[in-house]
């Protein structure tokens, strides 16, 4: 019934509604992120400050390395992201399935952030909850674009008001940096102080520009402003996150230096292109990627690092109640770049799971149970792509990332992709 009546009541209604709930947070508990000095002078002032960083990908990993950098500055942080939470030391699993919290679970956890005497709380920030005030009553010090590429058509439409809800954010913060690569990178920029650095793997005229770039399934190498710098994470775009960690260093006057070493402590962000070591000898990467600009910024990354005559192996499904029109693409993607894809399910909701794969497939031009196959079962699509796999093959398991559980109408089940994995390549032995 209360799927029901969410469907059939307009989100206008249900946003009225959502700003009433963030009101009544924000009184209840004593506005923790809302700096009235802030707003009566233009200045950071000197509560704790909100740094929110959104974008279609990339939202979790920068958050997390914005934290690691103010944490080697000798700060206290607070982080609310899709994977976790943490207040200084405590850290715990973001169960929720939601990127960004309720206001009341929101202001509760940022209450606790500024009681506990943390200097800084990273957020990240989806576009569903600037849409519906959840974040009303924040006072956002920086704002952090990482790109927009379609995702949740199903709610906002059109991308235009997509990124409409995301530039919310930006006319509120009173500093900002943005991804210079993506479309349209000026519609985010924080207009009142012209704050706003751009970063860039492409345009050397940006704040910040990564050249001498080498990548490796281990890591990355880049410089920038002739400085070196070294991550564990691989791939391109995590590059541009860690650029746009720099950029909130750079405006925070955090020593570029002391970023850096923040940046190379950070061995892997769970569920984004995380390695899971195997005596088989394969690449196996977990990542998160739900988008067909994910799909083509891992292809990107991993493409170049590829061992001829080796294989990529990609099992992936789609979630329920989400964009259908981005589904045909990502099977096409990956019919273009991979040599075996297995279709299988994630987060169905109360959609038809099957029905799911069948839009995916739509866009797959692979031979069926040749180079492409349908498994429902998750675990045994894993199961099937670890048997599949050789000595330098590429195995892609892509959408769940380090979620904890998958949801099938109103049901929670647990699950653990890497410990699904782990447990399958024992089997195999």
């Amino acid at each position: 019934m209360k799927h029901f009546l969410s469907k059939i009541i307009p989100q206008s209604l249900k946003n009225q509604y959502h700003l009433m709930q963030a009101v009544i947070a924000c009184v209840c508990f004593g506005f923790p992120a809302y700096d009235f000095a802030h707003r009566a002078t233009s200045k950071i002032g000197k509560k704790m400050q909100v740094i929110g960083v959104t974008g279609t990908n990339g939202k979790t990993t920068t958050t997390h390395l914005i934290a690691r950098i103010l944490e080697r500055a000798g700060k206290k942080v607070a982080v609310a992201s899709t994977i976790n939470f943490q207040i200084g030391e405590k850290k715990w699993v973001n169960a929720s399935k939601f990127t960004t919290l309720s206001s009341w679970e929101l202001q509760k956890f940022l209450q606790e952030a500024l009681r506990t005497g943390c200097e800084y709380a990273v957020i990240e920030t989806s576009s569903h909850a600037l849409d519906q005030h959840r974040v009303w009553g924040i006072s956002y010090a920086i704002a952090v674009m990482t790109n927009v590429t379609r995702e949740h058509l199903d709610y906002h439409k059109t991308m235009s008001t997509y990124r409409f809800a995301k530039g919310r954010l930006f006319r509120s913060a009173k500093q900002a940096v943005v991804n210079l690569d993506m479309e349209d990178p000026d519609y985010f920029c924080v207009r009142e102080t012209k704050q706003t650095l751009f970063y860039s793997t492409k345009d050397p005229n940006a704040h910040l520009f990564a050249e001498h770039i080498e990548l490796d399934f281990k890591g990355t190498e880049f410089t920038v402003d002739e400085e070196h710098f070294h991550l564990h994470l691989p791939g391109l775009f995590n590059i541009e996150n860690a650029l746009a960690s720099l950029g909130v260093a750079r405006l925070l006057d955090i020593d570029s230096s002391l970023a850096g070493e923040a940046l190379a402590s950070v061995a892997g962000v769970p569920g984004r292109m995380e390695l899971v070591p195997n005596e088989k000898k394969a690449d196996i990467i977990i990542d998160y990627a739900v988008t067909p600009d994910a799909f083509e910024k891992l292809y990107a990354s991993i493409l170049p690092l590829k061992i001829p005559g080796t294989k990529i192996i990609h099992v992936f499904g789609a979630c329920g109640e989400r964009d259908r029109g981005k589904r045909p693409q990502m099977g096409e993607i990956a019919s273009g770049y991979a040599d075996i894809i297995i279709l299988t399910n994630e987060d169905p909701y109360y959609e038809d799971a099957e029905q799911i794969i069948d839009d995916i497939e739509s866009g797959v031009t692979k031979k069926k149970d040749r180079d492409y196959f349908r498994i429902f079962d998750r675990r045994e699509a894993i199961r099937k792509a670890l048997a599949l796999a050789e000595i330098g093959d590429i195995v892609l398991i892509t959408g769940k990332g380090a979620e904890e559980m998958m949801a099938i109408g109103d049901k929670r089940l647990p699950w653990n992709e890497r410990q699904v994995i782990e447990e399958e390549l024992e089997a195999l032995r």
